[in-house]
């Protein structure tokens, strides 16, 4: 195929370049060369999307079977590619998120739940919050662009080279070592993905001719909080302890849910259906999602081979400060409480 990856520097656009470039496909990137190297093998353009005489200059004299829009967070802009794209090429992915739903995270959803309010044209300067300019961005597509629309939203995406370092910030902490502070029930099932899940996925369903839109949460229950930071303890190789703390006695420490303890919510109604996404139609049209310890393992080789250290991965806004996290770690032990109470889970 011929593809277009707007954006295709980090992360998930790179997996999509890596990906289309093994299977043999002929890929071009269109970005500002800001954000990450170029994947070798792909015809590179700079521009940005923001601009529209660098969009006319990037269609000039093109087409593609395929655009693969994984950058797109301000619905005014993504809807201006889809236009200037248009007649350029047959298809459209968008990779938007679960926050789109309106009733995520606090009720399970799929792909017909409803999706937040938020005009196509809405400006970065719009009255609506982050995750509602998703949901603007996707009509922004269905609307601007004339072909077929490939929408997918994704849960928690992991693996190497993530942006937002949540996985990164858990195991460059267990590998400190030293009592850890580890968040509410280690049972908690989770559901996460690796992007080069997503990215396998969604490029065999433009190949498919695939339309529509697939919920990308991975495979319900494929691992737990404990497991997860037991596998992280495994791989780092350190004698690291999970201390696990209730979550109302966090709360009560004013820890900062989902981001001074990544990917922790505390158990309640507001976040009931947080791991609940359904991943069921994407699974059935073949989603294949590799085993949590894989990601978790090639997580940390990234990080070895890249120097990252704890102090770098909190640069992304993750991780709670250590002083902060001795002193809960104290204030709990003080409490009496029974370390054996939650045990590790495997």
């Amino acid at each position: 195929m011929r593809l277009l990856v707007i954006g295709g520097s980090v992360f998930l656009g790179r997996d999509f370049v890596t990906q289309a470039l093994r299977r043999g496909d002929r890929v071009t990137t269109f970005n500002r060369g800001r954000s990450g190297t170029d994947v070798p093998g792909a015809e590179v353009i700079r521009g940005d999307r923001e601009d529209e005489d660098d969009l006319r200059r990037l269609v000039e004299g093109r087409r593609w079977d395929a655009v693969i829009d994984t950058c797109g967070y301000v619905p005014r802009v993504v809807g201006r590619s889809a236009r200037a794209l248009s007649g350029h090429a047959d298809a459209y992915l968008f990779v938007s998120s679960v926050h789109a739903y309106a009733d995520w995270p606090e009720r399970r959803v799929d792909e017909d739940s409803a999706l937040l309010p938020c005009p196509p044209d809405a400006g970065p300067d719009a009255d609506v919050p982050y995750n509602a300019l998703k949901a603007g961005c996707e009509r922004a597509v269905e609307s601007g662009f004339d072909g077929r629309v490939l929408i997918l939203n994704p849960g928690l995406i992991v693996g190497p080279r993530e942006q937002v370092p949540r996985l990164t910030w858990w195991l460059t902490r267990v590998a400190a070592g030293g009592p850890v502070l580890a968040p509410g029930d280690p049972g908690r099932a989770m559901q996460l993905i690796d992007a080069r899940d997503i990215a396998a996925f969604g490029l065999a369903r433009l190949t498919d001719g695939a339309a529509g839109r697939f919920l990308l949460s991975g495979v319900p229950g494929n691992t737990t909080f404990g497991a997860l930071l037991d596998e992280c303890v495994r791989v780092t190789g350190s004698e690291a302890v999970p201390t696990w703390v209730d979550d109302d006695f966090l709360l009560a420490q004013k820890v900062d849910e989902w981001t001074e303890l990544p990917m922790w919510t505390a158990d309640g109604s507001a976040s009931a259906g947080v791991w609940l996404p359904s991943s069921e139609k994407a699974l059935r049209a073949g989603l294949r999602c590799r085993p949590v310890a894989e990601t978790v393992r090639d997580t940390w080789s990234w990080i070895l081979e890249e120097k990252i250290t704890r102090d770098r991965a909190a640069e992304g806004g993750q991780g709670i400060a250590p002083e902060k996290e001795r002193g809960i770690l104290a204030a709990w032990a003080a409490t009496g409480a029974d370390p054996d109470e939650h045990p590790r889970t495997r």
